[in-house]
């Protein structure tokens, strides 16, 4: 499971023109699953996601997290995290879950955010969707479950 999470002042998604998600502060993640995740990585990611303390504290240090600061969260569904652009030209998505399968874990992942951190908005599955955001920072995070990803570990 790979999420790219940003810290945002706002971000949103729209379909067609029309918003159909959208928050202030908080965090923007663009989430993708490998054939092999299941509900283990999706429990860690959750909980990892809840606890990163990546907001500024008083100090300035990074020592708050999302519902410390305040923040919301919007989730999209990203096949194309999980791409393998090590040879040739063209993506491999091999390693991808496919979709009538990813669908259902994205779900539960929404789940599980939301009761670590309370409402989350999405984008919607399988949709051409446009994502717009202003970044914070900018604070930019890959947060890979480690094992997961199949395939697309090597060694330096």
């Amino acid at each position: 499971m790979r999420v790219v999470l940003q810290r945002v002042l706002e971000a949103r998604v729209t379909l067609s023109g029309d918003v159909v998600a959208r928050i202030d502060r908080g965090y923007l993640l663009l989430v993708g699953f490998g054939r092999r995740d299941g509900n283990a990585e999706i429990a860690w990611m959750a909980q990892k996601v809840a606890q990163l303390r990546i907001f500024a504290d008083a100090d300035g240090q990074m020592n708050l997290s999302l519902t410390d600061a305040g923040g919301r969260i919007l989730a999209v569904p990203q096949f194309t995290l999980l791409a393998d652009c090590r040879k040739g030209r063209r993506p491999s998505f091999a390693n991808a879950m496919p979709p009538v399968d990813a669908e259902p874990l994205f779900q539960n992942f929404v789940a599980r955010l939301r009761a670590h951190v309370g409402p989350v908005a999405t984008g919607l599955f399988g949709a051409d969707m446009r994502v717009h955001l202003i970044n914070d920072g900018p604070v930019t995070l890959v947060l890979d479950r480690e094992g997961s990803l199949e395939g697309t570990h090597h060694d330096p």
